[in-house]
Formats: C-alpha cells, structure tokens, sequence
C-alpha cells in the first residue's frame, strides 16, 4: 500500500489535517450559510483552485521534461486585463461585458503559450530559460495594463468565477475539477497522455517511431498558459482587483512543488493528475495551517520551507531505505550485544 504513487501525499494531506484540529477543534466542520457551504474545507477547496489549475497545466509541461517559470506572470496579465476591459466599459455588470472580458484574457493567454511553445520547441530554446524572459517581461506587462495600480471592477456575473457559488460549493472549484476531470479524460482515454511521457521519457526513441515531439510540446505550454489565465480570472474576481504586481507572485514555485510532491519526476516521463491536485491541496492545506497555529509573519516562509523538506524527504524512497536501513542495523547491533551479555557472564565464572 505504502508502494502506491498517491499514498505519501494523502498521507501528508492527511496528517496537515489532523494537526489543525489540534488548535481548531471544529476544523472539519461544514455548514450552510444562505444556501452555501462554509467551513475550513471549504476554504482550502476554493482557495486553492487557482493552485490546482496551474500545477494542472505545470504537470503536462514538466512529463515532457520542459519546464513553466511564466505562469505566475501570465496569471498577472489575465487579470489584469479582464479587470481593465471590465472598468472601462459602459456596462460592468453585464455578462456580455464579463464573457468578452475573460475571451480576450484566454485569447492573450493562447499567444503567451504559444511563443513559449515556440521557442522551446521550434527555435531549440532551454524551457527554464525560454520561460524565464516571458516570467520577467510578463509581470511588466502587467504593470503596464493596470498602469502600476490596483484596478478595482463591481461585476456580479465576473465576481462569479472567483467569488461565487454554484450548487452550495463555490463556483472556483466546480471549474477547477471540471479542467481537471477534462483534463484526465484527454490524456487517459486516448493516446495523448501515452505520446506525452514518451516525449518526455526518451524524446530520441519518440522521435524515431513517428510521434511529432514538436507539436505536443508546443501544444502542452499553450496548455500551461491557459490554465495560467483561468486563474487568473479567479484570482482577480475574488478580490474584485487586479494588482499586476502581486497577482499569483511565485505561483509557479508552488505549482512546481505541488508536481513535485504528486509524484511527477521533473526529469519528464509518467505523471500523476491525482497526485498534482493532492500535492496543491498539500501545500494549500499548510498555508492554512501556518495562520491557523499562529506562525509569526517574519518567519512564515522558512516555518514553510522546513515542512516542505520534510515532506520531500519522508516520499523520498531512498531517505525512506536508509532509514530502515539503520533501523535495521541498530537492532541487530543490540540483539547481538544481549546474546554477547550471557557468554561473557559464563567466561567470567
């Protein structure tokens, strides 16, 4: 059981769990407030959506080996520019307003995706480099749209896909499973999931049997941006605000690390869908906890960091056979000192 891919980060996301009833007891409690669920659950679900869509995305770049620095900017632009069409029409409020808001965000994503995708895969260029300058040079842009202030927008239909609620549940997460249940479909019931970790397992070997390496890399970083724009969108509507300079600021260090903790080898090959949306829940689950237990503020980043390498280690297979290893070896060290104990007591006499 404890061989299984997804065992370690449930484990770990049910341990972050259990720790915060210590200090709330009533943490798993749900309830229904004017017809909508609330509760720490609840929170963790809907804040951490715009997470769980990015490590989506962050998941199908790193199986083909590659690599996303941009997402964190491209979530910026999104926002940004959903808020500045929003503010500056005659009618906020409107959906058409709101529809043509979030088409052109999802429209500038696909062209952010595609240079990407470009340069990566036409042009040749390192992915940790290539999406470096769109990283630096995206959060700019950014600035540039809002004009380096905080855009505040008054829209009920785009408060929606951040801030809403659909069914009881809030809308943000009925979106980010139904990506992630799209997702899954698309590369488990048809051959493209297969195609993308050979790409990323043996690009050589992908290369010589047919498969065109060029157009899935190219295809999964527009991908990427996508689901970068997406929440994007939920970011901004929830705080009904586009701030270019904080908005999902190092979000594509936690989509990483939420990869990383699912199981997915950042040397590209197999991945883990299941495991991604654990390993964000994981790290979304231990920001709640950080406020929770009442972390000082000035040493919330390495209170986090320490965590972190903690559970890195305790999925490590290797870290996990020293230690039985040495366990091991203590034992039999002891066991032999007990049956040494008798036999010098015999020579003595």
């Amino acid at each position: 059981m404890t061989k299984h891919r997804l065992f370690w980060p449930a484990a770990i996301l049910a341990a972050l769990l259990l720790a915060n009833v210590a200090f709330t007891p009533d943490f798993f409690a749900v309830r229904i407030k004017d017809g909508h669920l609330y509760g720490s659950l609840i929170d963790i679900l809907h804040f951490g959506a715009p997470l769980i869509l990015v490590a989506l995305g962050m998941t199908l770049v790193i199986a083909t080996g590659g690599i996303d620095l941009s997402v964190g900017s491209t979530v910026a632009i999104a926002g940004a520019l959903a808020c500045l069409h929003i503010s500056e029409s005659a009618d906020p409020g409107s959906a058409g307003t709101v529809l043509t808001a979030v088409g052109l965000a999802l429209l500038v994503a696909l062209v952010l995706g595609g240079v990407n995708g470009f340069l990566v895969s036409k042009v040749g260029v390192q992915p940790i480099i290539a999406t470096l300058i769109l990283m630096v040079a995206g959060r700019g842009v950014a600035q540039l749209v809002t004009d380096g202030q905080i855009i505040t927008v008054t829209s009920g239909p785009f408060q929606l896909i951040g801030g809403g609620y659909w069914l009881t549940v809030p809308f943000a997460v009925v979106l980010a499973a139904a990506m992630v249940l799209l997702t899954a479909l698309l590369t488990r019931s048809t051959a493209l999931g297969m195609l993308l970790e050979s790409v990323g397992g043996n690009p050589v070997a992908s290369r010589l049997v047919g498969i065109r390496a060029q157009r899935l890399i190219a295809l999964v970083y527009v991908f990427s941006a996508v689901c970068a724009a997406v929440a994007g969108l939920m970011i901004s509507s929830n705080v009904s605000a586009a701030d270019g300079n904080n908005a999902g600021l190092w979000i594509e260090l936690d989509a990483i690390l939420a990869v990383v903790i699912g199981g997915t080898s950042l040397g590209g090959g197999r991945f883990s869908l299941g495991g991604t949306v654990l390993g964000a829940l994981v790290i979304q689950t231990l920001a709640t906890t950080i406020y929770t237990i009442g972390v000082p503020p000035e040493t919330t980043l390495v209170f986090k960091a320490v965590v972190v390498i903690v559970v890195c280690l305790v999925q490590s297979p290797k870290f996990r056979a020293k230690l039985a290893h040495r366990r091991r070896s203590g034992a039999g060290r002891g066991s032999r000192s007990e049956s040494a104990a008798p036999a010098n007591l015999e020579v003595g006499r």
